[in-house]
């Protein structure tokens, strides 16, 4: 099973997520309140990750045309309700529930 590390603001946390694994529930599951507040629709950029290391696999349109729209954003930046685990990663959680003092959002189902 790929291997995950993600910092959160609470430090970092390392979990195995399950290969082809939704990168958002896999980070849900580990525990750490990752906003995803459209439901994994990449309607919004709330899920946002920055990959630190490893392979994210490709970008698909309906990520790439909703990052597109945003200004600022790094190159490693992607979002987490549209990519699937396939290797090992090292993520940094960009918003969380407890940080922003707001509610994630509806869980986001397994499918693109």
């Amino acid at each position: 099973m790929p291997k995950v590390e993600a910092e959160t603001a609470t430090g970092l946390q390392a979990f195995e997520a399950q290969e082809g694994r939704k990168l958002v529930l896999a980070i849900e599951d580990a525990g750490i309140d990752i906003l995803h507040r459209c439901g994994g629709n990449a309607k919004c950029t709330t899920c946002r990750v920055e990959v630190l290391a490893g392979d994210p696999g490709e970008m698909r349109d309906a990520e790439r045309n909703r990052l597109a729209l945003e200004t600022g954003l790094a190159e490693n930046v992607r979002l987490s309700c549209q990519v699937r685990v396939i290797d090992d990663l090292k993520v940094r959680v960009v918003n969380q529930a407890s940080v922003r003092g707001i509610d994630p959002g509806p869980r986001p189902v397994d499918e693109l």
